[in-house]
């Protein structure tokens, strides 16, 4: 189990962070980590957009078990 830091934030962040975990069925730490995690990426990919940052994050929580391997000329059905 990661090791867990106690941190202070804004009351507003956290009622959000609290808001959007729910519907994302996260942990309020989950939430607030994922929000982390995109917004390292974007300072570190600034040409990125922030939209293709998320779903690029969310691909990576996705199960393998069901992936399909790319194959070049193939189309999505």
């Amino acid at each position: 189990m990661p090791a867990s830091t106690s941190i202070r934030i804004d009351q507003r962040l956290y009622d959000q962070a609290k808001a959007d975990a729910a519907i994302e069925h996260r942990t309020i730490a989950g939430q607030v980590e994922y929000w982390a995690r995109i917004g390292r990426a974007a300072l570190d990919n600034p040409d990125l957009p922030v939209s293709f940052i998320a779903e690029s994050l969310a691909s990576l929580d996705e199960p393998r078990d069901d992936a399909m391997p790319f194959e070049p000329g193939q189309r999505g059905e």
